[in-house]
């Protein structure tokens, strides 16, 4: 009796996510309207490169190269941090060693050139090896591969002039 609830629960699950049409599923090799549209209004070439931060009444300072950077979310999310603010793992933020709490530091990947601009709001990592762990967000937003948990970075601080 169990078995054939189960199928018939898992039957109907089916017919309602092919009846949404292909929206719902869609198969490899095959191109929906709204992407052709979507592709037809990037026509012209992007002046501006989208993986780098740009800021132009700024100086970045080189803090360190080619240092370890990991991420740290799950566990963690919610907890206070060490600078009294609530961790979220959504924000893009950082736990650093040394850098003073609410600094702003410009992280860049080296491996595919991708940077983001977080601020230090925790103290860590505590493992020897790695520099600077990022919140979720911000790893991901600079991971070639979104499998990883560490990469080698690049850590500039902010100076405004």
């Amino acid at each position: 009796m169990k078995k054939l609830l189960a199928m018939l629960f898992l039957l109907t699950v089916i017919g309602l996510i092919y009846s949404q049409g292909p929206s719902a599923v869609k198969e490899k090799g095959t191109i929906s309207k709204d992407t052709i549209k979507k592709d037809k209004t990037n026509l012209l070439p992007s002046t501006t490169i989208k993986d780098t931060v740009f800021e132009p009444n700024v100086k970045y300072v080189l803090y360190k190269k080619n240092c370890h950077a990991s991420y740290y979310a799950d566990k963690f999310h919610g907890r206070r941090t060490a600078s009294g603010q609530r961790f979220d793992m959504h924000k893009m933020t950082a736990a650093h060693k040394k850098l003073p709490f609410g600094s702003k530091i410009r992280v860049t990947n080296e491996a595919n050139g991708k940077s983001v601009i977080v601020e230090v709001n925790d103290r860590g990592p505590f493992v020897r090896s790695r520099e600077i762990d990022l919140s979720k967000k911000a790893f991901m937003a600079i991971a070639s591969s979104k499998g990883s948990g560490s990469m080698k970075v690049t850590i500039e601080t902010i100076v405004k002039r």
